[in-house]
């Protein structure tokens, strides 16, 4: 019988998905390996090898389907020697034997404990419905994707001859009587076609806004939220409500760190090309080390204080946002942590990271400086206790030893949860960080 390939679970948290683009088609022959499919999560996109080797003989889940559950089936395998008719009558419910899970290398393909093992059709699928029944009231057998098509093009089943076993009413029934225009459901039968839905669909404002304000403001286009967009909305809805933001700011000149900064990049043969930003990782690094009651999280039975500082660093993205973690940037020297934060950084605009490259992560880091934006605040990633707002090295005056002088002074801004990170361990923190970035040698120690 066929082999299920089934929606696979990219990461322990993870309940459905984006089936974003199938890599093969109907007839095409798989190894084990082979990659079938790209899966877009709500952070990222990954591709989905084989387990099975065969031939794929139906694509159930159509590329561009959002909301496809974890363990549903999205496709179905013919093995050797098996053809098409192998595939009449096939179920593609998650449960049963001889089913393939989808791999996506290297992440885990495990579903979490609480998925149930028969998962529902994919989101935006329409449903078979019960089986058909003629107008003398006998039953009209049919496959469940023959039913689904038939709903999906308004065609009344039970006037289609079926060219399956025993008059089985199968796809290429409904793909004939489409083609040749027969069978369309009356107005007023029950499975007519749903022909008025998008005017419907586009005569409804969207949610969250009211429709009187919606005529008063301008003509508009709606751009659908991608998983991404509402799992920040999510999340930043949730930080913003739930968390108590506690913010210190402080302004930090960077001219000796600029004057390391130029004379390490022009190294001869130096291979590596140092940022500031390399520079602020390293120094909340050792920051966290020195006052760790601000690498901590919050929960309601305990403060969980952590032994090293995994530095989450926010990277923009088409569509979003996502934090890369540079793990273990206290054990790391700036040119390690400079390749690896380039390398992140890629990864995160193509869409490539892993989960375990995006999740977790102790401190955070927003850094806007490259905009030319003098300050800001930024919103706490949960379940984390403070991100740092990093500003623009603008050259201000300043007062030196009674006088006025010119240096490149950098706003920044932490925010911290306050159950957790009181106001004096924030304001050592800024003051800890303040004294490294001014005495930058503090970091090749």
């Amino acid at each position: 019988m066929p082999i299920k390939i089934l929606m696979p679970a990219l990461s322990p948290t993870m309940t459905e998905g984006k089936l974003a683009k199938w890599l093969v088609k109907e007839g095409d022959d798989v190894e084990s390996g082979d990659v079938m499919a790209e899966i877009e999560t709500d952070k990222a996109t990954m591709e989905v090898e084989a387990v099975d080797e065969g031939k794929i003989g139906k694509i159930v889940v159509a590329e561009g389907t959002d909301g496809v559950t974890v363990n549903a089936v999205i496709a179905l395998l013919l093995e050797d020697g098996e053809d098409a008719s192998a595939l009449e009558g096939a179920e593609t419910a998650s449960s049963g034997s001889g089913e393939a899970k989808a791999e996506a290398a290297p992440a885990e393909a495990a579903a979490p404990a609480e998925t149930p093992t028969a998962a529902p059709a994919p989101a935006q699928a329409a449903p078979a419905g019960p089986a058909p029944t003629s107008s003398d009231g006998d039953r009209i057998f049919s496959s469940p994707l023959a039913r689904r098509l038939a709903k999906m093009e308004g065609i009344d089943i039970s006037q289609v001859s079926g060219s399956g076993p025993h008059g089985r009413v199968v796809k290429r029934d409904i793909d004939k009587a489409v083609s040749e225009g027969t069978g369309k459901a009356s107005a007023s039968g029950a499975s007519a076609a749903p022909a008025a839905a998008p005017a419907a669909a586009a005569a409804t404002p969207p949610a969250g806004i009211d429709a009187a304000m919606l005529s008063l403001l301008p003509e508009y286009e709606a751009v659908e939220n991608s998983g991404m967009r509402k799992t920040i909305a999510k999340r930043l809805t949730a930080s913003a409500r739930d968390i108590p933001h506690f913010n210190v700011s402080a302004d930090i000149e960077l001219d000796a760190l600029m004057s390391l900064r130029k004379e390490l990049n022009g190294r001869e043969g130096a291979d590596y090309k140092i940022s500031v930003n390399d520079f602020v990782i390293k120094a909340v690094a050792l920051t966290l080390k020195r006052q760790p009651d601000c690498n901590v999280s919050y929960t309601d039975d305990a403060i969980l204080r952590f032994n090293r500082a995994d530095i989450s660093m926010a990277v923009a993205v088409e569509g979003g946002l996502i934090t890369p973690i540079i793990k273990d940037a206290g054990a790391k020297g700036l040119a390690t942590i400079s390749a690896e934060a380039k390398e992140l950084a890629g990864k995160a605009r193509d869409g490539k990271l892993q989960p375990q490259e995006y999740q977790g992560g102790t401190f955070s880091i927003s850094n806007l400086g490259m905009f030319g934006v003098s300050s800001f605040n930024s919103i706490i990633n949960s379940p984390q206790g403070g991100i740092l707002s990093v500003g623009a090295g603008q050259q201000r005056p300043v007062v030196k030893d009674g006088a006025l002088s010119i240096a490149t002074v950098m706003t920044i801004t932490l925010a911290v949860d306050h159950r957790c990170i009181d106001g004096a361990a924030a304001a050592a923190f800024v003051k800890e960080f303040k004294g490294i970035l001014e005495d930058p040698l503090q970091l090749m120690l």
